[in-house]
């Protein structure tokens, strides 16, 4: 499968802000199995365990430690290694933590991507930027279908608002008045991916879901949940990052098509709740004495139901999710159980075999990226 996406990352030397994070490990690790040449500029793992460093992921690319707000050190990473493409992860990624540290979520979220690009803009060899983002970048109406790329932008606390101001920012470097006037002048193709809630092995981030299930259930504690009945666009990690990699391997072919915002998430059979996540994980980890305990929070509310519509991506990128729910959940106990029973040195080895297992599924599904 080192075919896959064109074969466009092979010996491509690739820059991954946020390589650190959950998402950003996995793309690491994919970007590796395909033969890229890495530079990742993150801050420290901010959990241990963590990803990161339980899959060795220091291995055979260039680690740099740096604040995506450091404009003048992130720009001597780029002018020192000379990236052909970027993907952009770094982020203040916890909704909760943005009502904690709205200004440095803020700061993060949104100057941390000003400066991405302004440095991809003064670097000759960067071709294209892929800013990730969020389905939370979508003013929240309450409307029971998916929002589609051309609706609105906005948010009504600091973490939405953050990723909103994001894609505006992207956006105007996608512009390309803009990008003639201002000096030097830009060639870069830009485009911003925005995805439903990734779960996977190797998350262990405070304020989500499954590693909440995972830490209850590694401790022999119960599961407390506040939502049950929370809907929320459930999709494997390698889900959203097969979009951003395909996307990053054509956009060069169509700018003009390709340079925009674009949703990667699940289709209706894989939205299911927060509680049935919980059932599902539990009955598939039976040695775990963990139950299901709901106690709702009166002060608070959450949104029922919140998706996006992929509608754009299965028609111009002929992009589509792989595994179902049972699949995801198969693989996340998969990974979790290989390192809870005292087997750290092979989640490296746990992670490759999830990767070739999902684009073997995604080849047979005769799914564009994977020819």
């Amino acid at each position: 499968m080192k075919n896959a996406f064109k074969n466009y990352y092979q010996g491509k030397k690739v820059l991954v802000t946020g390589h650190t994070g959950f998402k950003g490990s996995w793309l690491l690790c994919w970007l590796k199995y395909l033969g890229a040449e890495i530079i990742g500029y993150s801050l420290d793992p901010d959990t241990n365990p963590n990803f990161f460093t339980v899959c060795h992921l220091t291995d055979g690319i260039i680690d740099m430690r740096g604040d995506i707000r450091d404009f003048e050190k992130l720009s001597k990473v780029l002018q020192e290694n000379q990236p052909e493409i970027i993907f952009h992860l770094a982020a203040q990624p916890i909704v909760r933590l943005a009502f904690q540290k709205p200004r440095d979520t803020f700061d993060i979220n949104i100057m941390g991507t000003v400066n991405v690009l302004e440095a991809a803009r003064y670097c000759k060899s960067v071709k294209s930027v892929i800013v990730v983002t969020s389905d939370k970048c979508y003013h929240d109406t309450g409307w029971e279908w998916g929002y589609r790329e051309i609706d609105q932008l906005g948010g009504h606390e600091a973490y939405s608002a953050s990723k909103a101001c994001a894609e505006l920012v992207a956006a105007t470097y996608q512009e390309d008045r803009f990008r003639q006037i201002i000096q030097p002048h830009s060639e870069m193709a830009v485009a911003t991916a925005r995805a439903g809630n990734v779960i996977g092995g190797g998350d262990w981030a405070p304020y989500r879901l499954v590693p909440d299930v995972v830490r209850a259930i590694s401790s022999d504690q119960d599961v407390i949940i506040r939502y049950p009945d929370a809907t929320r666009p459930w999709q494997h990690v390698l889900e959203a990052l097969s979009g951003y990699l395909w996307l990053g391997a054509i956009i060069q072919e169509n700018p003009k098509v390709y340079c925009s915002g674009w949703n990667f998430g699940p289709d209706a059979p894989r939205m299911i709740t927060v509680g049935e996540i919980v059932q599902r994980i539990l009955k598939i980890w039976p040695d775990s004495k963990a139950k299901l305990v709901i106690e709702p929070d009166p002060q608070k509310s959450e949104a029922m139901v919140l998706h996006v519509d992929s509608s754009k991506a299965h028609h111009f990128l002929k992009w589509w999710p792989t595994w179902d729910i049972d699949q995801t959940i198969e693989a996340i106990v998969i990974w979790y159980k290989g390192f809870y029973r005292g087997h750290p040195p092979e989640m490296c080895q746990i992670t490759l075999e999830q990767i070739q297992s999902y684009s073997t599924a995604a080849q047979a599904a005769e799914i564009s990226w994977a020819q």
